[in-house]
């Protein structure tokens, strides 16, 4: 493990998000609620790294989530929408080369991100409003999505939950 990396984990408390593979720490969660008891907002910060590996496998939320970057190298974000179309995101501090610092995902695309090859770390944060709930989180098997999405194969296969776990552990809140 990189010092840098190892560094960033202990500093924000990192842990392995279950299912979907983030390093990640909850950094807020609204004590307002939604009707149904979910938090009204959360955010997290997350980091991906080659060691220890961490990447975010395909799933999909079921409100928009908005992705901030904050330091280290760039990463990739693969969405496969509803449509059937899909798009990769260039996530990075470098808007001259094209790289976004903040993104919205929207609700109901599946969605999946790595650091690209060669780079420490990076390290990003997700918001949500209506907050994250772990009943809300869905992982994608890759059979399914390669049936629906036959020219992003490649991509499911490498970021795809293993076995068929697709739902957070039953009472998962960050």
């Amino acid at each position: 493990m990189h010092t840098d990396t190892k560094a960033m984990i202990e500093h924000y408390h990192l842990e392995l998000l279950p299912v979907e593979g983030t390093l990640f720490a909850s950094t807020y969660r609204s004590s307002l609620e939604m009707p149904d008891g979910s938090p009204v907002g959360t955010a997290m910060i997350g980091l991906y790294s080659d060691s220890p590996l961490s990447i975010s496998c395909f799933h999909r939320l079921p409100s928009d989530e908005i992705w901030h970057v904050y330091g280290g190298d760039p990463f990739k974000l693969i969405l496969l929408h509803p449509d059937g179309s899909s798009e990769e995101i260039l996530m990075g501090l470098n808007s001259l080369e094209d790289q976004r610092v903040q993104f919205v995902v929207p609700a109901n695309s599946w969605q999946a991100g790595y650091m690209l090859t060669g780079g420490r770390y990076s390290l990003f944060g997700c918001t949500m409003s209506p907050g994250f709930t772990g009943a809300g989180f869905e992982a994608g098997i890759a059979d399914n999505l390669i049936a629906q999405y036959p020219t992003r194969a490649a991509d499911i296969v490498r970021l795809s939950v293993n076995g068929h776990q697709t739902r957070m552990p039953e009472h998962f809140a960050t």
